[in-house]
């Protein structure tokens, strides 16, 4: 298993392997990496439409897969076939497809010298990590973990999508965006490219960033809800400490976490009842990115738990407006409540 750096290193010196597996929180990034592939193998021969085929990794079809593995490409020495959000390489996937996936990992052992098959999932949450679906395949691919971006890392590949689209932002106000969005590139692309509209010819300040980046703490709060999901407090009571330490009043924190589980409880149920991810995305107005994350993360409780952790979040506010409690051991009591079986 290799960092992104690595990859982006074996990129630059044209070294390719016929098999990778793509992983990570960042599906921005990982676009970026297939992209780069893509256009050292393909993108040059003329027929890209011939030499690369893209399908969904929904339901897994080795038939198919191994068929375009073994088409010849078109006057160009490689023919790419990639295989986005291939959850059947989760481990956690509730479909057992883990018979399906030996006749694949026993294919790609001889996989053709020309073909370059590609393969990526979304890791759910921060937390997840590779699991043993993909240790099984590392001795046949290249498994390229794709961890986010931080610090300077993060604030140049911000910085490149401005150049890119010829805009220039000022070194403190791409800090400033930087430390306030979310770190994920496919949410930032929108975010930059909103910012850019916005501000038109003239220069980006501080106020523009303000008035248009969302900020991070819907990112914390799904975080710290995915902790209470599975039981870890520590996790939970870090995530709210470090939201206090960024400023937010823990009854502001209430309100989001209730607005949270409230969000949630309704995806819960309309997904009971056959919604699809775009039914959620127009009826919640979501990004289709977030309206994943959140299906996914909804699927961790079942409708009863949903409506029990509502409930205590409203006993939760009523507490603090008829006593005389401190608010952030409320809400901690709240967290380590909706943890407790029932």
């Amino acid at each position: 298993m290799i960092t992104l750096e690595q990859f982006e290193k074996d990129i630059k010196q044209k070294k390719l392997k016929n098999f990778y597996v793509f992983c990570g929180s960042d599906e921005g990034l990982i676009k970026e990496c297939i992209e780069k592939i893509k256009k050292i193998t393909v993108e040059g021969s003329g027929f890209i439409d011939l030499n690369y085929a893209r399908m969904s990794g929904e339901k897994l079809d080795v038939d198919t897969v191994i068929n375009n593995c073994e088409t010849i490409p078109f006057m160009s020495d490689y023919r790419v076939l990639e295989v986005y959000r291939a959850n059947f390489l989760r481990d956690k996937n509730r479909e057992d497809k883990g018979k399906e996936i030996d006749p694949l990992r026993d294919y790609v052992k001889n996989i053709p010298p020309y073909t370059i098959l590609i393969m990526y999932y979304v890791f759910e949450d921060d937390r997840e990590k590779p699991g043993n679906r993909i240790k099984k395949l590392e001795k046949s691919c290249e498994v390229v973990k794709v961890d986010k971006l931080k610090g300077m890392g993060f604030q140049n590949k911000v910085k490149e999508l401005f150049d890119a689209r010829g805009k220039t932002i000022g070194k403190a106000e791409l800090s400033y965006f930087c430390s306030i969005i979310e770190n994920n590139m496919s949410i930032v692309e929108n975010e930059v490219e909103k910012l850019i509209l916005y501000t038109g010819d003239r220069s980006i300040t501080k106020e523009d960033i303000i008035k248009m980046a969302p900020y991070e703490k819907e990112s914390d709060i799904f975080n710290l809800v995915s902790y209470l999901s599975d039981r870890n407090i520590k996790g939970a009571i870090d995530t709210l400490n470090e939201l206090v330490y960024k400023g937010e009043k823990p009854h502001a924190i209430l309100a989001m976490i209730e607005r949270q589980f409230k969000l949630l409880f309704s995806i819960r149920v309309k997904m009971g009842k056959g919604a699809k991810k775009d039914d959620l995305v127009k009826e919640y107005r979501l990004n289709p990115y977030i309206a994943e994350k959140m299906m996914s993360q909804s699927k961790r409780f079942s409708e009863e738990t949903l409506r029990r952790n509502l409930e205590l979040c409203l006993d939760t506010e009523v507490e603090i407006k008829s006593k005389s409690v401190d608010t952030k051991n409320a809400v901690e009591m709240l967290m380590v409540r909706s943890m407790m079986k029932k």
